[in-house]
Protein backbone atom coordinates (compact mmCIF):
# COMPACT_ATOMS: atom_id res chain seq x y z
CA UNK A 1 0.00 0.00 0.00
CA UNK A 2 1.19 3.48 -0.93
CA UNK A 3 -0.63 6.45 0.60
CA UNK A 4 -0.08 9.82 -1.09
CA UNK A 5 -2.26 12.01 1.17
CA UNK A 6 -1.61 12.39 4.92
CA UNK A 7 -1.31 15.12 7.55
CA UNK A 8 0.85 15.80 10.60
CA UNK A 9 1.08 18.40 13.36
CA UNK A 10 2.42 20.77 10.70
CA UNK A 11 -1.26 21.38 9.88
CA UNK A 12 -4.26 19.68 11.51
CA UNK A 13 -2.92 16.18 12.06
CA UNK A 14 -2.22 14.71 15.48
CA UNK A 15 1.18 13.05 14.92
CA UNK A 16 4.68 14.32 14.24
CA UNK A 17 6.08 13.00 10.92
CA UNK A 18 8.32 10.34 12.48
CA UNK A 19 5.42 8.73 14.34
CA UNK A 20 3.07 8.92 11.37
CA UNK A 21 5.65 7.18 9.21
CA UNK A 22 6.41 4.55 11.86
CA UNK A 23 2.73 3.69 12.25
CA UNK A 24 2.39 3.42 8.47
CA UNK A 25 5.44 1.18 8.34
CA UNK A 26 3.95 -1.16 10.94
CA UNK A 27 0.80 -1.46 8.81
CA UNK A 28 2.95 -2.65 5.93
CA UNK A 29 2.93 0.48 3.77
CA UNK A 30 5.71 0.74 1.20
CA UNK A 31 5.42 4.50 0.80
CA UNK A 32 3.73 7.53 2.32
CA UNK A 33 3.50 11.17 1.28
CA UNK A 34 3.24 13.89 3.91
CA UNK A 35 0.93 16.53 2.45
CA UNK A 36 -0.04 19.00 5.13
CA UNK A 37 -2.60 21.71 4.42
CA UNK A 38 -1.09 24.85 2.97
CA UNK A 39 -1.74 28.23 1.39
CA UNK A 40 0.50 31.22 0.73
CA UNK A 41 0.73 31.95 4.47
CA UNK A 42 2.53 28.75 5.41
CA UNK A 43 3.81 26.86 2.36
CA UNK A 44 7.28 28.33 2.83
CA UNK A 45 7.27 27.06 6.44
CA UNK A 46 5.77 23.61 5.91
CA UNK A 47 7.42 22.33 2.76
CA UNK A 48 11.09 22.76 3.81
CA UNK A 49 10.41 20.97 7.09
CA UNK A 50 8.71 18.06 5.38
CA UNK A 51 11.53 17.88 2.85
CA UNK A 52 14.11 17.80 5.66
CA UNK A 53 12.43 15.10 7.74
CA UNK A 54 11.72 13.02 4.62
CA UNK A 55 15.42 13.01 3.74
CA UNK A 56 16.35 11.94 7.29
CA UNK A 57 13.80 9.13 7.47
CA UNK A 58 14.61 7.85 3.99
CA UNK A 59 18.21 7.34 5.06
CA UNK A 60 17.28 4.82 7.74
CA UNK A 61 13.88 3.30 6.87
CA UNK A 62 12.62 0.87 4.25
CA UNK A 63 9.31 2.72 3.82
CA UNK A 64 9.72 5.64 1.41
CA UNK A 65 8.63 9.10 2.55
CA UNK A 66 7.59 11.67 -0.07
CA UNK A 67 7.51 15.39 0.82
CA UNK A 68 4.47 17.27 -0.41
CA UNK A 69 1.68 19.71 0.31
CA UNK A 70 -2.11 19.83 0.05
CA UNK A 71 -3.17 23.22 -1.28
CA UNK A 72 -6.35 23.75 0.69
CA UNK A 73 -9.28 26.17 0.30
CA UNK A 74 -7.07 28.47 -1.77
CA UNK A 75 -9.10 30.70 -4.13
CA UNK A 76 -9.07 29.17 -7.62
CA UNK A 77 -7.19 32.12 -9.09
CA UNK A 78 -4.28 31.55 -6.69
CA UNK A 79 -3.90 27.77 -6.96
CA UNK A 80 -1.42 27.87 -9.82
CA UNK A 81 0.90 30.27 -8.00
CA UNK A 82 0.73 28.20 -4.80
CA UNK A 83 1.58 25.03 -6.69
CA UNK A 84 4.59 26.63 -8.38
CA UNK A 85 5.83 27.97 -5.04
CA UNK A 86 5.51 24.57 -3.37
CA UNK A 87 7.33 22.86 -6.23
CA UNK A 88 10.17 25.38 -6.07
CA UNK A 89 10.53 24.70 -2.33
CA UNK A 90 11.00 20.98 -2.94
CA UNK A 91 7.52 19.43 -2.80
CA UNK A 92 7.69 16.20 -4.81
CA UNK A 93 3.93 15.73 -4.78
CA UNK A 94 1.33 18.47 -4.90
CA UNK A 95 -2.23 17.65 -3.90
CA UNK A 96 -5.14 20.06 -4.21
CA UNK A 97 -8.11 19.89 -1.84
CA UNK A 98 -10.90 19.30 -4.33
CA UNK A 99 -14.57 20.22 -4.29
CA UNK A 100 -15.74 17.73 -1.66
CA UNK A 101 -19.47 17.97 -0.96
CA UNK A 102 -18.92 18.17 2.82
CA UNK A 103 -16.96 21.44 2.87
CA UNK A 104 -17.59 24.87 1.27
CA UNK A 105 -14.75 24.63 -1.24
CA UNK A 106 -14.94 27.47 -3.78
CA UNK A 107 -16.59 26.54 -7.08
CA UNK A 108 -13.99 26.35 -9.80
CA UNK A 109 -11.36 24.78 -7.54
CA UNK A 110 -11.30 21.50 -9.47
CA UNK A 111 -10.91 23.25 -12.82
CA UNK A 112 -8.20 25.61 -11.55
CA UNK A 113 -6.29 22.72 -9.96
CA UNK A 114 -6.31 20.77 -13.21
CA UNK A 115 -4.76 23.73 -15.02
CA UNK A 116 -1.92 23.95 -12.48
CA UNK A 117 1.27 21.89 -12.07
CA UNK A 118 -0.24 19.42 -9.60
CA UNK A 119 -0.17 15.66 -9.17
CA UNK A 120 -3.35 14.65 -7.31
CA UNK A 121 -6.83 16.17 -7.12
CA UNK A 122 -8.11 14.98 -3.76
CA UNK A 123 -11.75 14.10 -3.05
CA UNK A 124 -13.05 16.02 -6.09
CA UNK A 125 -16.72 15.58 -5.17
CA UNK A 126 -19.21 15.78 -8.01
CA UNK A 127 -16.51 16.43 -10.56
CA UNK A 128 -17.64 17.05 -14.12
CA UNK A 129 -16.91 14.82 -17.11
CA UNK A 130 -15.00 17.70 -18.69
CA UNK A 131 -12.77 17.97 -15.62
CA UNK A 132 -12.16 14.22 -15.57
CA UNK A 133 -11.19 14.43 -19.23
CA UNK A 134 -8.73 17.24 -18.41
CA UNK A 135 -7.24 15.08 -15.63
CA UNK A 136 -6.74 12.26 -18.11
CA UNK A 137 -5.08 14.58 -20.63
CA UNK A 138 -2.68 15.99 -18.04
CA UNK A 139 -1.99 12.73 -16.20
CA UNK A 140 -3.29 14.09 -12.90
CA UNK A 141 -4.48 11.41 -10.48
CA UNK A 142 -8.04 11.60 -9.15
CA UNK A 143 -8.45 10.40 -5.59
CA UNK A 144 -10.61 7.62 -4.22
CA UNK A 145 -10.53 8.40 -0.52
CA UNK A 146 -10.96 6.46 2.70
CA UNK A 147 -11.75 9.70 4.55
CA UNK A 148 -15.21 9.86 6.13
CA UNK A 149 -17.46 12.41 4.45
CA UNK A 150 -15.15 12.97 1.50
CA UNK A 151 -15.72 9.34 0.47
CA UNK A 152 -19.43 9.93 -0.22
CA UNK A 153 -18.71 10.69 -3.87
CA UNK A 154 -16.15 7.94 -4.49
CA UNK A 155 -18.59 6.06 -6.68
CA UNK A 156 -19.22 9.09 -8.90
CA UNK A 157 -15.49 9.75 -9.30
CA UNK A 158 -14.75 6.09 -10.04
CA UNK A 159 -17.55 5.80 -12.61
CA UNK A 160 -16.49 8.85 -14.61
CA UNK A 161 -12.81 7.98 -14.40
CA UNK A 162 -13.48 4.51 -15.74
CA UNK A 163 -15.64 5.84 -18.58
CA UNK A 164 -13.16 8.56 -19.56
CA UNK A 165 -9.94 6.68 -18.87
CA UNK A 166 -8.55 8.98 -16.18
CA UNK A 167 -6.02 7.65 -13.68
CA UNK A 168 -6.99 7.06 -10.06
CA UNK A 169 -5.24 6.66 -6.73
CA UNK A 170 -6.54 5.50 -3.34
CA UNK A 171 -5.48 7.55 -0.29
CA UNK A 172 -6.48 7.90 3.34
CA UNK A 173 -6.26 11.68 3.92
CA UNK A 174 -5.12 10.54 7.36
CA UNK A 175 -5.13 13.09 10.18
CA UNK A 176 -4.39 10.62 12.98
CA UNK A 177 -3.28 7.02 13.56
CA UNK A 178 -6.86 5.76 13.43
CA UNK A 179 -7.15 6.94 9.82
CA UNK A 180 -4.27 4.89 8.41
CA UNK A 181 -5.26 1.69 6.61
CA UNK A 182 -3.51 -1.38 5.26
CA UNK A 183 -3.73 -2.81 1.76
CA UNK A 184 -6.63 -5.10 2.67
CA UNK A 185 -8.81 -2.19 3.79
CA UNK A 186 -7.70 -0.07 0.84
CA UNK A 187 -8.91 -2.80 -1.52
CA UNK A 188 -12.28 -2.76 0.24
CA UNK A 189 -12.52 1.02 -0.20
CA UNK A 190 -11.76 0.63 -3.90
CA UNK A 191 -14.28 -2.17 -4.34
CA UNK A 192 -16.85 -0.15 -2.39
CA UNK A 193 -16.51 2.55 -5.04
CA UNK A 194 -17.60 0.05 -7.69
CA UNK A 195 -14.10 -0.86 -8.85
CA UNK A 196 -12.08 -4.06 -8.57
CA UNK A 197 -8.96 -5.43 -6.90
CA UNK A 198 -7.28 -5.17 -10.31
CA UNK A 199 -8.13 -1.45 -10.26
CA UNK A 200 -6.46 -1.24 -6.85
CA UNK A 201 -3.28 -2.73 -8.28
CA UNK A 202 -3.33 -0.19 -11.10
CA UNK A 203 -3.80 2.61 -8.55
CA UNK A 204 -0.75 1.37 -6.67
CA UNK A 205 1.24 1.42 -9.90
CA UNK A 206 0.07 5.00 -10.44
CA UNK A 207 1.32 5.91 -6.95
CA UNK A 208 4.61 4.06 -7.28
CA UNK A 209 6.17 6.69 -9.56
CA UNK A 210 6.35 9.10 -6.61
CA UNK A 211 8.63 6.75 -4.67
Amino acid sequence: MIDLHTHTVFSDGSLIPAELVRRAEVLGLKGIAITDHGDSSNIDWIVPRIVAISKELNRVLQIRVVPGIEITHVPPGLIGDAAEKARALGARIIVVHGETIVEPVAPGTNDAALEACIDVLAHPGLITRAAVTKAREKGILLEITARKGHSLTNGHVAKLAREVGAKLVVNTDAHGPEDLIDAKMAKQVVCGAGLTEQDFQIMQENALKFL
